[in-house]
């Protein structure tokens, strides 16, 4: 018996020094930049190095897989993949999670730096520092990643090579030596990145012997295969045909399938301590699989969960209704298959008078919004109707409740009403000081005000301002980067709420109000809003049978009119001569007509309609 027990502990111990083997050759890491600094080419230039994929699979922004990302050229979702690379005789695992670099996205990219010990920081040679490249690089040293700067586009004209260098060293603190230039496009010092990558991120820690924690980064639907979960192994280990559960949800499942992240799924047997892989368990229900949930054995659970990522916070809400309301089911399967690709999108049932049952959905920014209704129909050939986008508002009543408000529609009566409160941002911008004046003038329009500025170099500055994030959502971005020639950059996160002076504006329609198109607004800018929306409205409502009064109104005053004239038919074009009484017959009978169809006809407002106040300039 003693001599069966000191076997088994030897081959325990041989088994643990082979994980740790194991272990020690595997680098997680994941690429942060600003929208369009390289990363996505960097990646392809590392997949080359590695002899990922031959030369048939190879293509510009192979991870990018999405027709969006291409015809946009920008990164939407976070991909994993895993590379090999041999060096010294060792052969080295590493796993990229490749992130998207818009300020709309950065619930990807915190997802991405949770499930990495390492970041290549990158920042282009042309542009420099950029707002989102400070905002993500304080996230990857929030979580104590390795910072390993790479400055790219070097074989540009327009490269500033020893001034941007610069830059990343005070930003970093570390000497310009540690600094590795490359060009992505020509594969210019790429290997050396390649080499820092073995050298400089450590190795992931966990115990291998250890009950089983993986932690959930991200999930994707197949029609076919039910939910693929994508995890990183913490500590322990799981093998295929395991008895598994989510620690949060409590379910138990059998791991059908087991395997690594390569360009396509590749099963495996076992995946350790470290190591990045993805689950199929035959999942069919999404609310079952919650992104930064726990994966632990039935038989040997782990204590307790992995501290995932920060819940998501909706910055912009608006309403999804489906164009036909027989849809309405079929709308909310496909939002919950959707959810499972974008943790970052939320949603809940609510009710229009105007477009019947539908969805109040959160959204990250205008261009999250954008991109999830354009996948919607692409992905699941869902159209739908989207509602004038808003934020959340505290709603103080003089009873002294406090009440969330997403939507004009839900908010009390002006007279149970103490005063609102709106979310406020602290906004960073980076341009050239060239245009300082410019951009503090859009800032001041948008009730903003300066909190602090100083200057990176000698061209370039920082603004940072206090702002309403209403002001921001709808056309802050586009108008900067009109003003700045497209050189200035944005990131933003929330300070808390503030009070405000706003009101309730709305559209009425023939005298019955839009409330898909209702907004809260400043006092100050209501009047300006309304007209400008009227005459929008002229523009894009289709012309009836009869007169559509399009009106802005705060409560019971109306602050603006206009009119789409009505499509008149000529009925006395038959009358050849005659008497004058028998032309005033026909149209006394067309005016009663027109009178009675107005008092039942409807008015058909287009999909653009309710974008229209994004483009109101």
């Amino acid at each position: 018996m003693l001599l069966w027990i000191i076997e088994k502990t030897c081959v325990g111990e041989t088994m643990f020094f082979r994980y740790l083997c194991v272990m020690k050759n595997i680098r997680n890491f994941c690429i942060i930049a600003h929208i369009d600094h390289g990363k996505s080419t960097l990646a392809d230039r590392l997949l080359e190095l590695t002899r990922t994929l031959d030369a048939r699979e190879m293509e510009n922004q192979v991870l990018d897989d999405m027709d969006l990302e291409r015809e946009k050229g920008i990164t939407i979702k976070s991909h994993a993949i895993q590379m090999e690379y041999n060096r010294g005789g060792e052969t080295y695992r590493l796993n990229l999670i490749d992130t998207p670099g818009h300020v709309d996205f950065s619930y990807e990219v915190s997802r991405s730096i949770a499930s990495c010990e390492g970041a290549l920081l990158v920042v282009d040679a042309t542009q420099g520092i950029q707002a989102q490249t400070i905002s993500n690089l304080y996230q990857a040293v929030d979580h104590g990643l390795e910072i390993i700067p790479v400055l790219n586009k070097i074989d540009m004209d327009a490269a500033q090579i020893e001034v941007v260098t610069d830059q990343v060293c005070d930003l970093l603190g570390c000497d310009p030596e540690d600094v590795f230039r490359v060009s992505a496009r020509t594969g210019e010092g790429v290997q050396d990145v390649l080499d820092a990558i073995v050298d400089r991120i450590p190795a992931p820690t966990g115990d291998p012997e250890a009950p089983l924690q993986a932690l959930i980064f991200d999930s994707v639907f197949n029609p076919f295969r039910g939910i693929i979960a994508y995890f990183k192994v913490v500590n322990g280990s799981i093998r295929r045909g395991d008895k598994v559960k989510f620690f949060n949800t409590g379910r138990e499942y059998e791991a059908e399938e087991i395997g690594v992240l390569k360009l396509k799924l590749r099963p495996t047997d076992e995946i350790s301590t470290g190591d990045v892989g993805y689950i199929i368990s035959g999942i069919k229900s999404a609310v079952e699989v919650k992104v930064g949930d726990t994966i632990t054995h039935v038989e040997n659970p782990c204590r307790e969960a992995i501290s995932g990522f920060e819940e998501v916070k909706p910055m912009v809400f608006a309403g999804l209704y489906p164009v036909d309301a027989s849809k309405f089911e079929e709308l909310r399967s496909t939002l919950e298959k959707f959810q499972l690709n974008d943790a970052s999108f939320t949603y809940e049932p609510e009710s229009s008078l105007a477009l019947g049952f539908g969805f109040r959905c959160g959204f990250l920014g205008l261009l999250h919004l954008e991109i999830v209704q354009e996948r919607l129909f692409r992905e699941f050939n869902m159209d739908v109707i989207t509602t004038v986008p808003n934020v959340s508002y505290k709603v103080y009543t003089t009873k002294g409740e406090v009440v969330d408000v997403h939507n004009p529609s839900g908010l009390p009566a002006p007279s149970v009403i103490d005063h609102i409160e709106e979310p406020f941002i602290r906004a960073q911008i980076i341009s050239k000081s060239d245009f300082y004046g410019p951009i503090m003038k859009l800032c001041m329009d948008k009730r903003g005000t300066l909190a602090g500025q100083h200057y990176i170099t000698s061209d370039r500055v920082e603004l940072n301002y206090d702002m309403p994030l209403s002001e921001v959502v709808f056309d802050f971005y586009d108008k900067l980067k009109s003003i700045s020639k497209g050189y200035a950059s944005f990131d933003y996160h929330l300070t808390g709420f503030r009070s405000a002076r706003l009101v309730k504006l709305d559209i009425l329609l023939n005298g019955d109000p839009a409330d898909a198109l209702s907004t809260l607004i400043h006092e100050d800018h209501a009047y300006d809003f309304g007209r400008k929306i009227c005459l929008k409205l002229k523009d894009l409502i289709p012309r009836q049978q009869f007169d559509i009064a399009i009106q802005a109104a705060i409560g019971a005053k109306i602050i603006a009119r206009e009119t789409v004239r009505q499509v008149r038919k000529d009925v006395t074009a038959k009358c050849y001569g005659g008497d004058i009484t028998r032309k005033r017959k026909l149209l006394e009978k067309q005016k009663e007509g027109k009178k009675r169809m107005r008092q039942i006809g409807t008015v058909q407002v287009p999909q653009s309609a309710f974008m229209a106040v994004l483009k109101l300039d």
